[in-house]
């Protein structure tokens, strides 16, 4: 009987460590910079683009002015968020810098310096849970490792392998600014029959606004289905009212 049971449960053990397959799980903070850049920019290149095509074809019927708008919307947008992102994290990655400049300083300046030092690194050790022996010796080894690399992460919350990367910030925004945009863009800039084009850009855009709000949740660990539903509903509100302006000025050129 004992032999059974042990058979029974032997499936769920994956090695010689005796961890069961249910205990493994993923962690999604890590994807955190790169997931929020891109759903920020795909759907504000979605909304924004479909947002103009709509309110300019609410308000004309001509195609090539709404293919216009919608052009210039995705460049004028795509390099609005390139260059936004790109000051944004510049100027996140000069404190980090400036930062990790100091914790070196204050290490050339003497024993006395390296001392306080020392035991501003062990009071955090403490705060987090350590007896003040250990963490003395904790900081003590961490130090002779790498006392600029222990200060920044542990004291200033900075790892200096993954400091923030501007251009890299920038392009992730502007290709995904572009995704986006090219989603409204495509669905109504060919098509002559205004009414045809109106509904194939908000349909095109719905569809759009739903998968990257999916997208966006599954990666990020949301509920899917609120994680989609929210992006939708901001993005039709920003539509319709665009849409509606667009109309009632379209209807009343001489309100201009």
């Amino acid at each position: 009987m004992a032999t059974d049971t042990i058979d029974q449960e032997a499936p769920l053990i994956n090695g010689d460590d005796g961890v069961s397959s249910s205990d493994e799980h993923e962690h999604y903070i890590h994807r955190a910079p790169w997931l929020r850049a891109f759903i920020l920019g795909a759907n504000d290149g979605l909304v924004s683009v479909a947002a103009l095509m709509l309110g300019v074809g609410g308000g004309s019927e001509s195609l090539s002015t709404m293919r216009l708008a919608g052009v210039a919307s995705w460049i004028a947008g795509a390099l609005s968020m390139a260059v936004g992102e790109y000051i944004s994290v510049s100027s996140q990655r000069d404190t980090e810098e400036a930062d990790i400049e100091k914790e070196r300083q204050q290490q050339n300046r003497g024993p006395a310096a390296r001392a306080r030092e020392l035991q501003e690194l062990t009071d955090i050790y403490i705060k987090r849970g350590l007896d003040p022996d250990l963490a003395r010796k904790v900081a003590e080894q961490l130090t002779e490792k790498d006392v600029i690399r222990a200060h920044a992460r542990d004291e200033l919350g900075i790892d200096i392998d993954e400091l923030a990367n501007p251009l890299q910030a920038a392009g992730v925004s502007a290709l995904a600014f572009t995704a986006g945009a090219l989603i409204p863009l495509l669905a109504g800039a060919f098509l002559s029959d205004p009414r045809i084009r109106l509904v194939a850009v908000a349909v095109a855009s719905l569809v759009g606004l739903a998968a990257f709000g999916l997208v966006g949740a599954l990666l990020g660990g949301a509920k899917p289905f609120i994680g989609a539903m929210r992006v939708v509903f901001g993005g039709c509100l920003a539509m319709a009212i665009t849409f509606g302006i667009g109309h009632v000025l379209g209807a009343n050129p001489d309100a201009m």
